[in-house]
């Protein structure tokens, strides 16, 4: 929240529920987050909680998340009328790329949020913690940048500060030949596609219309 043009600050208000997946929780998943079957066995299906959490009474700017295009899976446009989307993994990529790494929790302790209580971030991979880790890296982004910004590096698949795999691995953008990223350009991944694209484009290689933006089509 925010008062006038003041600071982006953090309230108290959280919540969670539990939701009724329909089906059993298998062990692999209660390893990841620890939520037994019976905990859920008498909670609402995803298609009755969500709308009321996504479309709050109040409204909102847009929702958010770490890794948005997983949450969006299953929050649809349905769901949430058609909010819009921030996404802070990709966010952090554009704020923040001398870290080494841009897991949620990851930047947790690698930046150390102020006012974040660490009881309150556990148990990791539960909604409300992963929520409450999430909002301190959303509240400090909104006081870097402007709402706007954000969802405009959101919609854009994430510009990678590294070259994530292969024999470049580690490596600046700029430090890799022309040719490895006009073959990287034309990848499968997605962020690896435009973030080489986007160097070519630097060098003046290609045009912004040749820069890959979506997963609807290749444009390399």
């Amino acid at each position: 929240m925010r008062d006038g043009p003041g600071p982006w600050r953090l309230d108290a208000t959280r919540g969670a529920r539990f939701v009724n997946p329909g089906r059993p929780i298998s062990p692999d998943t209660m390893a990841i987050h620890h939520i037994l079957d019976e905990w859920v066995q008498d909670a609402g299906y995803w298609k009755a909680v969500a709308p009321p959490i996504l479309r709050p009474e109040a409204g909102v700017i847009a929702l958010a998340a770490h890794r948005a295009s997983f949450e969006q899976r299953y929050c649809t446009p349905a769901l949430s009328g058609g909010a819009k989307w921030i996404c802070t993994w990709k966010c952090a990529l554009r704020l923040w790329p001398d870290l080494p790494r841009f897991s949620n929790q990851m930047l947790r302790y690698l930046r150390r949020p102020e006012g974040l209580v660490h009881e309150l971030g556990l148990p990791a991979h539960r909604a409300l913690p992963d929520a409450y880790v999430t909002a301190h890296h959303l509240r400090d982004m909104l006081n870097q940048t402007t709402v706007e910004q954000l969802l405009v590096w959101s919609r854009e698949p994430g510009l990678l500060p590294r070259v994530p795999t292969g024999p470049e691995r580690g490596k600046a953008w700029s430090a890799v030949d022309a040719d490895r990223l006009q073959a990287l350009a034309s990848g499968r991944d997605i962020d690896i596609a435009f973030t080489a694209a986007t160097e070519l484009r630097r060098r003046d290689l290609i045009t912004d219309t040749a820069v890959r933006t979506s997963d609807q089509g290749r444009l390399l």
